[in-house]
């Protein structure tokens, strides 16, 4: 199975989506909810799930994480990765991706049942996560398209 050429561009821009929704929430933590652009009532709430306990892992918040997590996806998704062919950067894709997905997983949890409410900026960044898993599982071995 050859891999799509759209499979490469698609990660990248994936990747600087998350950085994108990640420095949102970030400048949303920071300047507490005076940004939010999001319910803050019901169980989608927002509000609620950024100033949370589960929000900071650390002393760090989880918004922060995934400004960092999102960057280092970037920069192993980046056309020149996937060009390079090499196993190093096939391997530290597929490791970061799975520990990524871990880390999404833990927080929807965290939302569902130790918040009680959904966040959707955090659904999105999760989705971009969930949609790099699903990318990187099914291609990341795959030789490229002949050019």
């Amino acid at each position: 199975m050859t891999r799509p050429a759209w499979v490469a561009p698609a990660t990248f821009v994936l990747a600087l989506a998350g950085i994108g929704v990640s420095a949102y929430l970030t400048i949303v933590h920071y300047a507490y909810s005076k940004l939010l652009v999001c319910s803050a009532s019901g169980v989608v709430n927002c509000e609620q799930v950024i100033t949370s306990r589960q929000s900071v892992l650390l002393g760090i918040p989880v918004a922060v994480i995934g400004i960092g997590w999102f960057a280092a996806m970037a920069v192993l998704c980046s056309p020149r990765a996937w060009r390079s062919g090499s196993h190093g950067v096939e391997l530290a894709r597929l490791v970061a991706v799975v520990a990524g997905i871990g880390f999404v997983l833990w927080l929807v949890y965290a939302e569902l049942f130790l918040i009680g409410a959904i966040c959707l900026w955090c659904t999105v960044a999760h989705l971009a996560a969930f949609a790099l898993f699903c990318l990187i599982l099914l291609y990341g071995r795959a030789p490229a398209p002949a050019e």
